[in-house]
Parts: structure tokens; C-alpha cells; sequence
């Protein structure tokens, strides 16, 4: 086999789905081995809908705890007048909030603590995805408006913060 039959052979393998090729002949072998790209991961991305079919047959039982998040959202707003200029930092997403890398680790803030932008304040964990949720602004959090490890809506307030 000359090279450039071999430069042929890795393009053909480089435009189709096959991870691995050996040739022997004569004495001379001859194996290519694609790399593993994300490619396969997405071909994983099925298993991931079946959890998620069976999420959305749980999401008539997640009601009513953000049904109760509203009412923390109300007894927030309540107070906010006597706090006086406040920010809250509120959900980019749907999803499960940590305030803790993992269990056994130290929550990422608390009340009192000083946050400046960029800060991790807490994760937010969806489809199986963990994403750290960062401070857009600088100030003291006064309160924590979610309970760890629970479930938590789209703009559903997470923290007030004092500017």
C-alpha cells in the first residue's frame, strides 16, 4: 500500500462513522483509529430522553413546592421596603439549586458574605448538566430565598443582595 492510498483510506474514514480500520498484507499492517469526538457523546443523547420523559411524568408532583417558592417570593418582596435598595439574583434556568459544589463541601456563599461579579453563588443542576450560576453584581447577601436541593423555576428569585 502506498501513501497515497493511505491518504485516501484516512479521508474515507474521517467522512464515514467507523472508529477503527486494520489492514495486513504482506507483512505490513496498518491500523487507523479515529478520534473519539463529542459526536459519540450525541449519540448518547437518547438515553438522556428517557430520565427526561420520566421527569416530565414527575412534573405534576413538582408543583407544589414552587407553588410555596411565590409565597417566599411574596414574603421577600415584603422585605425588601424595609432593606431599601436591593437587587435580587434570580434563576437563568429550570432546575434542581445547590448551594454546594457536593454535599460534603461548604456552601459557595452566605448570608453576609460579599459577592463581586463572576462569583459562583450556586448551581443549578439540569438534565444531568451541573451549571454554575455566577454573580452579574457586586454587594453583601442579606438572603437566601431557596432551600438547598430543591427545585427551582426560570427568573424564580434565588438570593436578595444589598448593592
Amino acid at each position: 500500500m502506498d501513501f497515497k492510498q493511505i491518504q485516501e483510506l484516512i479521508k474515507m474514514i474521517n467522512k464515514s462513522n467507523i472508529g477503527e480500520v486494520s489492514i495486513e498484507e504482506k507483512g505490513f499492517k496498518l491500523t487507523i483509529k479515529q478520534k473519539e469526538e463529542p459526536v459519540q457523546q450525541l449519540i448518547a443523547a437518547p438515553v438522556h430522553a428517557q430520565p427526561m420523559a420520566s421527569m416530565m411524568a414527575t412534573v405534576p408532583v413538582a408543583p407544589p413546592q414552587p407553588q410555596t417558592a411565590p409565597t417566599a417570593d411574596k414574603s421577600a418582596k415584603a422585605a425588601e421596603p424595609p432593606a431599601g435598595n436591593t437587587i435580587t439574583i434570580k434563576s437563568p434556568m429550570i432546575g434542581t439549586f445547590y448551594r454546594s459544589p457536593s454535599p460534603d463541601k461548604p456552601s459557595f456563599i452566605n448570608i453576609g458574605d460579599e459577592i463581586a461579579p463572576g462569583k459562583v453563588v450556586c448551581i443549578i443542576e439540569a438534565m444531568k448538566l451541573f451549571n454554575e450560576i455566577e454573580s452579574e453584581i457586586s454587594g453583601k447577601i442579606i438572603k437566601v430565598l431557596v432551600e438547598d436541593a430543591s427545585p427551582v423555576e426560570y427568573d424564580q428569585p434565588l438570593f436578595l443582595v444589598e448593592p
